[in-house]
């Protein structure tokens, strides 16, 4: 018996061909845990392993379908996928070619609200620190949602019967479907741009996860972060929670009380407005009549009354003030005086005048006392000084005084 000899790629042909001519294996759901994950960027193909327990198979998801899918495929995720199973002739190896995917239990919207939710929150998009102050006054307030919904009806209606000095600057937009993630971030960027609003409602009525899902998407999420102008996320109704929600500067439960929070009460306002004008009102008369009292009782004082008093007090005080200048400087002179007379006594008692007047003399020869009579100079005459004058003598004998 004579067998062909075949080539491996002919092998792999003819199985290939069995596998794709067997309806069983054209279109299978296979559900499993995903291992091996890779994501190839640069083509937008998902390679990985689908397991369970006993078994695993290589599987393949092209561009394609990847990009349909709602949320990023991860290790250790267990899926239901729904594809064929074919050859791939150049290595050999069966695999299954994924068409579509779906978690296993948990929706996929679900797994993408919680996948984009964490991103966004390790990037800090959601950090109170980065939320702006919601103006108190806002003259004008834009409005991004559905031009034909009952959301923008309630919000016009609460604006305008809350505070109708606020300009409503509505920019109309899809809430739902493909194109609406994307009208919602332009119009904010919009907003933004030319400065159109002082805050920003951006929302819809309530919904499905699939209804609000334009609020989930990353786009939306940063132009909410990106917005100078406060924004206030009104998604559905109060139990609804969107990614929009999270990044914006306040969240407001329903559209109507989205509008709430934008502006204040006219009639808040006005008795706020009232209640300070009484205020003022009553202080400013509570001043005048403290005031007049005032004045009333400096008016009332005896110095107004009668002026002269305070000038003859006044001379009263300064007689009375020099009178005690003057006898101050009397004692002390006085003082003085006797201090000044002891001394000059003392001053006269040691007086060589006041010896002399006693009936003693003075002996000078030239500038010179003479003490005694060896001093004298017989040649020269000597002056004697007495009490009332002095006399000039002429040493006649040693023995002899003048």
């Amino acid at each position: 018996m004579n067998l062909p000899v075949l080539t491996v790629g002919q092998i792999n042909t003819y199985i290939k061909s069995l596998i794709d001519g067997d309806p069983n294996l054209n279109s299978v759901f296979v559900v499993g845990e995903i291992s091996n994950f890779t994501n190839h960027y640069r083509t937008g193909h998902f390679y990985f392993t689908l397991k369970d327990s006993e078994s695993a198979i290589k599987a393949v998801m092209f561009r394609s379908s990847a990009q349909r899918l709602r949320f990023m495929p991860e290790n250790g995720m267990r899926v239901i996928i729904r594809g064929r199973i074919s050859v791939f002739e150049r290595d050999g190896q069966y695999q299954l070619y994924a068409d579509d995917m779906q978690p296993d239990g948990v929706g996929a919207l679900n797994i993408a609200f919680e996948q984009l939710k964490a991103k966004l929150e390790a990037q800090g998009l959601f950090d109170s620190s980065h939320k702006k102050q919601i103006p108190s006054v806002p003259e004008r307030v834009g409005v991004v949602t559905s031009p034909t919904g009952a959301a923008v009806r309630d919000i016009i209606n609460v604006l305008t019967r809350r505070f109708p000095l606020a300009k409503i600057v509505i920019c109309p937009v899809q809430v739902q479907g493909a194109e609406a993630a994307g009208q919602i971030a332009d119009a904010i960027d919009l907003i933004n741009k030319h400065s159109s609003a002082d805050v920003i409602i951006v929302g819809r009525g309530g919904g499905s996860i699939e209804d609000l899902w334009a609020f989930n998407e990353e786009k939306v999420a940063l132009a909410v972060s990106r917005s100078e102008i406060p924004v206030i996320s009104a998604v559905g109704h109060e139990t609804d929670y969107t990614i929009c929600d999270f990044v914006a500067d306040l969240r407001a439960p329903t559209p109507s009380a989205a509008a709430e929070l934008a502006v204040p009460d006219r009639r808040e306002q006005l008795a706020y407005v009232k209640g300070l004008s009484e205020y003022v009102r009553s202080n400013i008369s509570h001043n005048i009549s403290e005031q007049k009292s005032y004045v009333s009782s400096i008016a009332s004082s005896r110095v107004l009354k009668n002026p002269l008093t305070t000038v003859e007090n006044g001379r009263q005080i300064l007689d009375m003030s020099l009178n005690r200048l003057l006898a101050s400087q009397r004692s002390i002179v006085n003082e003085k005086s006797l201090a000044f007379a002891s001394v000059c006594a003392k001053i006269d008692a040691l007086s060589p005048l006041k010896v002399l007047s006693r009936g003693y003399a003075a002996v000078y020869c030239g500038d010179k006392v003479v003490s005694d009579a060896a001093s004298i100079n017989m040649n020269k005459n000597i002056i004697v000084r007495f009490a009332d004058g002095n006399v000039e003598c002429t040493p006649v004998n040693r023995e002899i005084n003048c």
